[in-house]
């Protein structure tokens, strides 16, 4: 990876998707270090979740010049951004492609916000059984989120904590839509919206695009001194239908995914210096550190309340703000999580680490159906 960009995340009522991914290509173009001639693009990849604008490939390829080369554009609910990264970066380890643009974007205030949910959700639920029964996402996270209290002994108290965190480190981020803080007791006192999440525990609806160049370790020296390598990725699948998942106190995608891009990188959980973590709800952070393997089965309330996870503690997670603070538009959320940790490894994030060497990108999506991990670091093996 030798260069990155994003746009802000937040409700971009002035600008459609025509807009925000060409200014997000030209971020990224503007990072590389040595200079980028976007001739030099042979191939684009470009993760959105719904077509608000028009045919995503196409926009793509006309909005940023790039009619020449072939243009994929890939789909796979909130797991879309690091999926995409996923299949550019097989066609570059493939040898078919030296230089590959990774986009991802998202419109989701496009429509009302009481209508949003509805038209988005059946793309990413059964629509046979699940979506009658009223099943958008912040209702299918809740089933998980409370079977995993029940049995954990975790609280409202620590899913506060995690939503607390994330606003805190969204403040320096000027990319972030929800910069202020909160409190415990504002999280734990806000509207419900579904049993146990309140307002506070919840991702805005938000607008965005963000970009990553990929490219060989054979060329990566016309273009910086100081990659990023993509060490590891990894792809998970589980049932649909919620009435047929085995543990609803654990996300089996993640487990995989996690699985697949750890043994790719030749590492463990405990090699992980930095992670963007998927929080579209508080709860989801916490599962999702089980899953990952940053802590032992049932054991993240204890993790969240140590403040491992915090900017001074030694398991940073969500350093941007997270889906919480920072936004979520779908196609653009695990793009940009690689855009955060490219530049938390080359030492220019705005919560800069010491040092950090191996970081961790995660998404799950869709009815708790998808996950995808992306492990980046500054060497190469």
């Amino acid at each position: 990876m030798v260069g990155a960009g994003m746009t802000e995340f937040k409700e971009h009522f002035d600008l459609g998707i025509k807009e925000l991914v060409p200014m997000a290509v030209s971020e990224m173009a503007a990072s590389v270090d040595k200079g980028l001639d976007r001739s030099d693009i042979e191939a684009a990849w470009f993760g959105e979740l719904t077509t608000s604008d028009g045919f995503p490939a196409g926009i793509l390829a006309d909005s940023c010049g790039l009619l020449d080369i072939p243009v994929t554009r890939v789909e796979n609910a909130c797991a879309t951004g690091n999926d995409a990264v996923r299949n550019a970066m097989y066609a570059v380890a493939s040898g078919i492609v030296d230089v590959a643009l990774v986009v991802g974007a998202d419109k989701v205030r496009e429509s009302s916000s009481r209508s949003t949910f509805w038209e988005w959700a059946a793309l990413t639920r059964d629509v046979a059984w699940d979506y009658p029964l009223g099943l958008v996402a912040p209702a299918n996270f809740a089933l998980h989120a409370a079977r995993y209290l029940h049995e954990s002994g975790a609280t409202r108290e620590h899913m506060a904590m995690v939503a607390v965190k994330n606003h805190r480190h969204a403040l320096t981020n000027p990319k972030a839509q929800l910069r202020f803080e909160i409190t415990v007791e504002q999280v734990l006192r806000a509207p419900t919206v579904v049993e146990p999440f309140g307002l506070y525990d919840c991702t805005p609806q938000s607008d965005g695009a963000a970009a990553v160049l990929l490219v060989s370790e054979e060329v990566a020296d016309r273009y910086t001194d100081r990659p990023v390598w993509v060490r590891g990725v990894g792809l998970g699948l589980d049932r649909v239908m919620h009435q047929h998942k085995q543990d609803m106190t654990s996300f089996p995608p993640t487990v995989k995914a996690a699985r697949a891009a750890y043994a790719m990188a030749g590492i463990g959980p405990a090699d992980i210096d930095v992670a963007e973590v998927h929080d579209c709800f508080s709860a989801v952070e916490l599962i999702s550190y089980e899953d990952l393997g940053f802590c032992d089965r049932f054991g993240a309330a204890a993790l969240v309340e140590s403040g491992a996870t915090t900017f001074e503690g030694s398991r940073p997670v969500n350093l941007s703000g997270g889906l919480k603070a920072k936004g979520h538009p779908p196609g653009a959320t695990g793009v940009s999580q690689n855009v955060e940790l490219f530049e938390q490894l080359r030492g220019d994030a705005h919560n800069q680490l010491d040092t950090p060497t191996y970081a961790l990108a995660h998404n799950i999506g869709g009815p708790t159906a998808v996950s995808a991990v992306t492990i980046l670091s500054t060497e190469k093996d």
